[in-house]
């Protein structure tokens, strides 16, 4: 869908705080991405991504997939903050290398505020999970 170079027309981060590689999938309740871990990520630290990268990964996914539909809709692409994280679990913390496939699930919107649930894998292992409410500016 995406390509790396023109991901960054649907988030609001730049570099080198971009924590996705490249939009898969996205409709009105689903988002995949698709995210390469490297050395030069200024969330690896000592060769493994983070706790705060996993969790920033799956807010890039959401604002990716929400910047997806808003330009499908000839919309301007809005800003989201994390206002709340629930039940953040981490399995494990993926390597430089590893290739994360993110999914986001809209679990419920109600006016400028959604709740979506978040899943991270790396080679069909489960790495994270959690869910998330995410304010629209």
């Amino acid at each position: 869908m995406q390509t790396e170079e023109n991901i960054l027309s649907l988030i609001p981060q730049q570099p080198p705080f971009v924590m996705i590689d490249q939009l898969l999938y996205s409709d009105e309740t689903l988002s995949r991405s698709g995210f390469r871990v490297t050395a030069e990520n200024v969330l690896t630290i000592d060769g493994v991504f983070t706790e705060a990268g996993l969790l920033e990964n799956m807010a890039q996914t959401a604002a990716a997939g929400a910047g997806y539909m808003a330009r499908l809709n000839n919309q301007p692409v809005r800003v989201g903050y994390i206002g709340a994280v629930k039940d953040f679990e981490i399995f494990s913390l993926p390597k430089i290398n590893d290739m994360l496939v993110t999914e986001i699930k809209m679990e419920e919107s109600v006016l400028n505020v959604s709740v979506i649930s978040g899943k991270t894998w790396c080679n069909e292992t489960l790495m994270a999970q959690c869910e998330m409410k995410v304010f629209m500016a």
